[in-house]
């Protein structure tokens, strides 16, 4: 029996209980508790009573019905289309503001209009659809163009050698096919901000889940266009301030002149000066670099020293840091200078 079915078997012999009582009969953790009664709330299995600590849970019997998502469906002509108008529209429909934390809707509204303002500017698309969803937990939304495609986009406009590398430039923040209109940093801060938000376009899949602190790519069936999963927590506690700030701090007059490359999207294993010299494309614009080396299992001494000597000694006044890095890599990247960051 796994742990959704006992706390059912004892939520329907004892009509109701609490997550404390829960978490001492399974002897689990609040937050493993809290994790399978959001999968039996949404089912429909489980019912909540109250809010925060004085919340209890029972078996749903058939006398009072689950709270069921509230979903908005539309297509928009993008000819003219406002995205902060759309959203006002919308979060009124929805009552986001009563819903969602203050956290919560800000990042929500952030998130939104940046996305939507990308398909009215960039997707070379007649139209889009865009689907909302609220339930007990979460707020979500998907946009979808039937246009150009987000990668592809960035592919032609800067002849990389592939949708792949593409990915690899949107991702360092400042990309941007219309420098005339936009900096490049809306589809970078969305990506911090969301739970969990993908940006499927062709057969690539970008995923940034940020509860499991991962960024990664997976092939999909093909599509048309760009389609835009985004999904936040209705009581988030991360602050959109504070992500600006991370990345766009005071020290640097609160320009976005921080970023982070998860060095695995470009390759798992790296050899070359030519493979570093397209993971360092674009990084010039900054002023502080972390590079994210999880999953990354090899390094050769020419990548090393192409990142950690010549670039450095290029652009002296650039930091650049390490995370997530092998032990069995830094010799590699020691021999090329005297001191590492991590």
């Amino acid at each position: 029996m796994n742990k959704k079915e006992e706390i059912l078997k004892y939520l329907e012999g004892n009509k109701t209980a609490t997550g404390k009582e829960l978490s001492e009969l399974l002897g689990i953790s609040r937050q493993a508790v809290n994790k399978h009664l959001k999968g039996l709330i949404l089912d429909g299995s489980v019912v909540k009573e109250g809010a925060t600590r004085g919340a209890f849970y029972r078996f749903f019997t058939g006398k009072r019905k689950a709270p069921a998502a509230r979903t908005f469906k539309k297509t928009y002509s993008l000819s003219g289309l406002e995205e902060d108008k759309v959203f006002k529209e919308l979060a009124v429909l929805l009552n986001l503001k009563g819903k969602l934390s203050k956290r919560a809707f800000d990042i929500a509204h952030y998130a939104f209009t940046e996305i939507l303002n990308n398909a009215v500017d960039h997707s070379i698309s007649e139209k889009c659809s865009v689907v909302l969803s609220l339930d007990s937990y979460r707020f979500k939304f998907c946009i979808r163009d039937f246009g150009i495609g987000i990668f592809y986009s960035i592919f032609r406009k800067f002849n990389l050698s592939d949708e792949y590398a593409a990915i690899g430039e949107l991702i360092k923040g400042k990309t941007t096919t219309m420098e005339e209109k936009h900096t490049g940093e809306g589809i970078f801060f969305t990506s911090k901000s969301a739970d969990f938000v993908s940006f499927k376009s062709h057969r690539l899949n970008l995923i940034f889940d940020n509860q499991k602190q991962d960024v990664f790519v997976e092939e999909k069936r093909s599509i048309i266009g760009t389609e835009v999963n985004f999904s936040i927590s209705r009581r988030q506690k991360r602050r959109l301030d504070k992500l600006f700030a991370q990345y766009a701090p005071e020290e640097f007059d609160y320009k976005f002149e921080k970023t982070q490359v998860q060095v695995k999207l470009f390759h798992k294993d790296y050899v070359s000066r030519s493979e570093a010299k397209r993971l360092l494309l674009g990084l010039d614009k900054f002023r502080e670099i972390t590079m994210d080396f999880k999953s990354v299992k090899s390094i050769g001494q020419g990548f090393a020293d192409e990142i950690f000597r010549v670039f450095k000694n290029t652009h002296p006044n650039i930091i650049i840091t390490t995370k997530n890095i092998r032990s069995s890599l830094e010799p590699i990247i020691k021999h090329v200078v005297d001191n590492i960051i991590k």
